[in-house]
C-alpha cells in the first residue's frame, strides 16, 4: 500500500506588509491624525508638524528611520520636557543621595544613631562554641 496523493498547492508569494503610518495623533491637542511626518533623508531631518495646534519638531534620521522613528522621539521629548518641568529626574545621570542624609537634611545624626546598625563589620570566621 502506497500513501495518499496530495494535491499540489500553487506557492505563496510572499506576504505585503502594511505601510508605517505617516500621520499620528497630537500629543498636546489630542486630534486624530492631525500630525503628519516628513522624512529629507538626504539631508538627515526628519520634520513633524500638527495641523491643528502647530506644534513643530525635528530631529536627525538616518537611512533607516521611519516616520513613527520621528513621532516616538517627539514623544521621548515631550516626556523629558515634562519631567524637567515638574522635578522629576530618572536614575539616569543623577547621584543618589544616600540614606543618612535623607534621614537627617542637616546631615548630623542624633547621638547614637550613626547608620550602621544592620552593617557587617567583618568580624570573620570564628570557632563555633558548640560541640555536636
Amino acid at each position: 500500500m502506497g500513501k495518499r496523493k496530495k494535491s499540489s498547492r500553487k506557492p505563496m508569494g510572499p506576504k505585503k506588509a502594511d505601510p508605517l503610518p505617516s500621520t499620528f495623533t497630537c500629543l498636546f491637542c489630542n486630534h486624530e491624525k492631525s500630525v503628519t511626518v516628513k522624512l529629507d533623508r538626504k539631508a538627515g531631518v526628519g520634520q513633524l508638524d500638527c495641523r491643528v495646534c502647530g506644534q513643530k519638531f525635528q530631529c536627525a534620521v538616518n537611512y533607516l528611520s521611519a516616520a513613527v522613528d520621528v513621532y516616538g522621539e517627539w514623544v521621548d521629548a515631550a516626556d523629558a520636557v515634562a519631567k524637567e518641568a515638574t522635578g522629576d529626574v530618572d536614575y539616569e545621570g543623577i547621584t543618589r543621595t544616600p540614606a543618612s542624609s535623607r534621614r537627617y537634611p542637616d546631615g548630623a545624626a542624633p547621638a547614637g544613631e550613626d547608620g550602621d546598625e544592620g552593617r557587617y563589620h567583618g568580624g570573620g570566621i570564628g570557632a563555633d562554641d558548640e560541640e555536636y
